[in-house]
């Protein structure tokens, strides 16, 4: 049995792996030449996707119909890094005419049936809550039932990464009842999503759903086995610059360090730069480091302090690098058969901006797929 797809916003294509190959894209869309050309390597050529605009593309431009939709719509404004400019901002306001296309499919009775967002949980709470009120106000406004629930890669991955996920299905489609749950999960549903609830007008709040998904089975991947002796794209710093950013951590860091020095064995942790206030109020950059063998999350190399740092501690030699682009694409769960770009920033920045591809699958696992199968038994019924 075949899913067919839509891919808006599709970067290197990760969704489409975690949907797997009982999914079918029939269009993909980006506006980065550099990601839509790690698509096409990494997707058969590629000839489903489109490099536009989204404000361009025109309903014309959609094949057929889709069983769904995916999109993983422009982030910056709604994070944490970003403006504050939310849904009104250039960039995730990239939202807007991605939804006059779903209009617009929808007017002329090719709706998808099933519509997934993929966002940061700042798209939860930006503009107190008026954003997500904005996205909820769309589902509803075209007959979806929909919910959202926030994923954290770190289920499946060695890597702190929650991300929100609001799925609506198309209004006149039966959704099977253990998909549903009678109210929020603690593992799914986090406090802020569920005061974003009160902020929903009374027509969206009657078509708002409790998602229920599956605990997952115990994450059996550690960042230490994703590490690289020799690895690609990147070298060991010199002692000195080690020394520099052990220079740059607090006491209680560097105690860290001494802890994992004492265990005699080989520590993996990772380290972001951050600025921070010292004592006397005066804003220094600080080496924060972790050795719980989880990843921080990945983000885009927009400056040095946003590429994380490997540290490898075995007794009292300590070693430290930039995290390879190969190591990068493994903590968003990329086979090793993926074709990164050969640059250092531009395979970085593919991570960074991707989405995990366990979780899609999980999501396909838990509710794409059994929505779609029960909807067509009822057909053939």
């Amino acid at each position: 049995m075949t899913h067919r797809y839509y891919d808006f916003f599709a970067g290197g294509g990760m969704a489409g792996l975690g949907l797997g190959p009982d999914w079918k894209c029939l269009f993909a869309n980006d506006i980065d030449p550099k990601k839509a050309a790690s698509y096409r390597k990494n997707h058969g050529g590629g000839a489903e996707l489109l490099l536009k605009d989204v404000a361009k593309v025109a309903l014309d431009d959609l094949p057929c119909a889709a069983d769904m939709v995916w999109a993983s719509f422009p982030c910056q404004d709604l994070s944490l890094a970003g403006n504050g400019a939310g849904l009104a901002g250039k960039r995730s306001g990239m939202f807007k005419p991605f939804w006059q296309l779903m209009r617009g499919l929808n007017s002329e009775g090719r709706g998808p049936k099933i519509i997934a967002l993929e966002n940061v949980c700042g798209a939860i709470t930006s503009n107190g809550g008026r954003d997500f009120a904005t996205l909820a106000a769309a589902f509803s406004g075209l007959g979806y039932r929909f919910g959202a629930v926030v994923v954290d890669a770190v289920h499946f991955l060695p890597q702190s990464r929650p991300r929100f996920f609001m799925i609506g299905v198309r209004g006149d489609l039966i959704i099977p009842d253990q998909l549903l749950g009678e109210g929020p999960s603690g593992l799914w549903h986090p406090p802020a999503l569920v005061e974003g609830c009160n902020l929903l007008s009374n027509a969206a709040a009657a078509r708002w759903q409790w998602w229920h998904l599956p605990t997952p089975s115990t994450r059996n991947t550690h960042l230490a086995a994703l590490i690289e002796e020799r690895p690609t794209g990147v070298a060991w710093h010199t002692k000195a610059e080690t020394q520099k950013l052990l220079d740059m951590m607090t006491s209680h860091n560097r105690q860290k360090v001494d802890a994992a020095k004492q265990t005699g064995e080989r520590v993996v942790g990772t380290i972001y730069k951050r600025t921070r206030l010292d004592t006397q109020g005066i804003k220094r950059q600080r080496a924060e480091v972790r050795f719980d063998q989880i990843a921080g999350c990945l983000r885009t190399p927009a400056g040095g302090s946003s590429r994380q740092t490997i540290m490898v501690v075995e007794g009292d030699k300590v070693r430290s690098r930039l995290l390879s682009t190969r190591e990068a694409a493994s903590l968003m769960g990329l086979p090793e058969n993926y074709i990164l770009p050969e640059r250092y920033n531009e395979a970085y920045k593919l991570a960074g901006d991707g989405v995990a591809v366990p979780v899609v699958r999980h999501l396909a696992n838990a509710i794409f797929e059994p929505v779609l199968r029960r909807n067509r038994l009822a057909l053939v019924a």
